[in-house]
């Protein structure tokens, strides 16, 4: 993972042994910063890299240093010689040096590349392996004492229980705030798993899908929100809305790796029905406040780079299903909404619930939103207050 780099190549560069590479004395050395990004372009004499504050161009010397590094093993140990010619446009790269002073440039010192075909061919692995070993669901209990995680597995019909145990070696991740990228999820363990988390896990599951023995587990704490648009800034990517659960506004931001989906209406009412019959429930109908307006649709630019497909560090994906059916819906842009459309979005659980970074925001939801104010209404409750669900947006 590029953190675990990054954070390898501080303390190698911090032990003096960059300095020795580079044909300089430790005691006389500078320790020099360290960048990462995304390469936008490459020259015969530079490198210009997407960072999170900008466009940095790398300055290419005689005296520069490239290692690749494997996306299987990123580790600097096992990173084997390189050259410019072998860096293309979408490699990941970490580089050190000095900056100048205005921080758009740095003349390279060492500069260590995860190439995106490497990337491509590990991300392909992953979501292979996810696919036909995987299993995601929430939980709703964690045993400490027998190391076991209770789930419920959710489906269009109803919910399913699963025992989780993790195997004696099994590796525990974290997502990052704001991400559902496994590249960007950090180290865990079990005592950091919550009730309430979603987990997706790989590993074996047993003949009667009551237990499964997980060999890697990525949890983490996730909410969904909805709401009506009030505003829209496609400048900015930025959303404002109404939330039907709480009347208050929220600033939606839609970042570069955010997925933006329009359900087609035919397939919103079909799983609406789905989720109704299953809960016991009648088919929704086009009442009590909620727009019976069929979403419309219309296919825009892609909302922000690879979200949960492919790329570096994409999401997993558990076998089949919800997943499977929302990646060939109709992608959509900020621009593709307008004020009065009804969506909803997850996202991590922050305490500033006035500004949401969305990681899926889904269009064409309203089937779903009068399920939920209908059973509402037959507990007395009314509203969406109670809790809806929408398939494929409950968390990662």
């Amino acid at each position: 993972m590029l953190q675990n780099l990054i954070v390898t190549l501080l303390l190698f560069l911090s032990t003096g042994v960059f300095a020795f590479v580079s044909g300089q004395s430790p005691s006389n050395s500078i320790t020099p910063s360290v960048l990462t990004g995304e390469v936008s372009s490459v020259g015969d004499k530079n490198i210009v890299i997407s960072t999170d504050k900008g466009p940095v161009e790398i300055l290419i010397t005689e005296r520069s240093i490239f290692k690749r590094v494997s996306a299987e093993n990123p580790s600097l140990t096992s990173a084997a010689p390189g050259t410019l010619t072998d860096i293309s446009v979408g490699d990941k790269i970490t580089v050190s040096g000095i900056v100048a002073a205005d921080g758009k440039s740095i003349p390279a010192r060492s500069v260590y590349f995860m190439t995106a075909a490497d990337i491509e061919a590990r991300t392909a692995k992953q979501n292979d392996e996810w696919q036909k070993r995987g299993v995601k669901g929430k939980v709703i209990s964690v045993n400490p004492q027998t190391n076991q995680i209770g789930l419920e597995i959710s489906g269009l019909t109803g919910t399913t229980k699963m025992i989780l145990t993790p195997k004696e070696n099994a590796k525990f991740l974290r997502y990052a705030q704001d991400s559902i990228r496994f590249d960007e999820a950090v180290d865990s363990s079990l005592g950091e798993v919550k009730v309430g988390d979603m987990i997706r896990a790989t590993g074996d599951k047993s003949s009667d899908n009551l237990s499964f023995t997980a060999e890697q587990v990525l949890a983490g704490a996730f909410q969904t929100t909805a709401g009506t648009i009030k505003s829209i800034d496609t400048a900015n990517d930025l959303i404002v809305i109404k939330n039907l659960q709480t009347n208050k506004d929220v600033t939606v931001v839609v970042g570069k790796t955010s997925v933006l989906k329009r359900f087609p209406a035919e397939q919103a009412e079909m799983f609406a029905r789905m989720q109704m019959a299953g809960a016991g429930g009648a088919r929704p109908m086009g009442q009590g406040g909620m727009p019976a307006r069929p979403a419309g649709g219309g296919q825009g630019r892609a909302g922000g780079g690879q979200g949960g497909q492919g790329g570096f560090g994409g999401a997993p994906r558990a076998a089949g299903g919800i997943d499977d059916m929302l990646e060939r819906s109709p992608t959509i842009a900020t621009s593709d909404l307008k004020v009065g459309d009804i969506i909803a979005f997850s996202s991590t659980k922050s305490p500033d619930i006035s500004r949401i970074r969305a990681i899926k925001l889904f269009a064409g939801v309203e089937p779903f939103l009068r399920s939920a104010q209908a059973a509402g209404g037959r507990r007395g409750q009314g509203g969406v207050e109670a809790g809806f669900s929408i398939p494929g947006l409950e968390g990662p």
